[in-house]
């Protein structure tokens, strides 16, 4: 008998610890082999945010780089505020 996928494809927001789809948060993925950090895109150690400004600002702070355990570049912050900024337009 086969087990019940349920819960696959669920994360967990690196600033708020909520639950939820992976397609409702921005990853940040850190690349094993050439240590470079992008937006979700790659493969490698990644670290999810929620689309909302709070969680943002929370792994701009902190979280973000102890997560991934290196320094973030200040573009990829940029990249995710232009992101939810998008987002945001989308939704009204």
């Amino acid at each position: 008998m086969r087990k019940s996928n349920k819960i696959k494809n669920y994360r967990r927001c690196i600033s708020c610890q909520k639950i939820d789809h992976k397609s409702n948060f921005f990853r940040v993925v850190k690349n094993n082999a050439q240590q470079i950090i992008t937006v979700d895109q790659g493969m490698g150690r990644s670290a999810y945010i929620c689309k909302n400004v709070d969680c943002v600002a929370i792994a701009e702070k902190k979280r973000l780089a102890k997560a991934l355990k290196t320094s973030i570049p200040s573009d990829i912050y940029q990249q995710l505020w232009q992101k939810l900024k998008e987002t945001k337009n989308t939704v009204k």
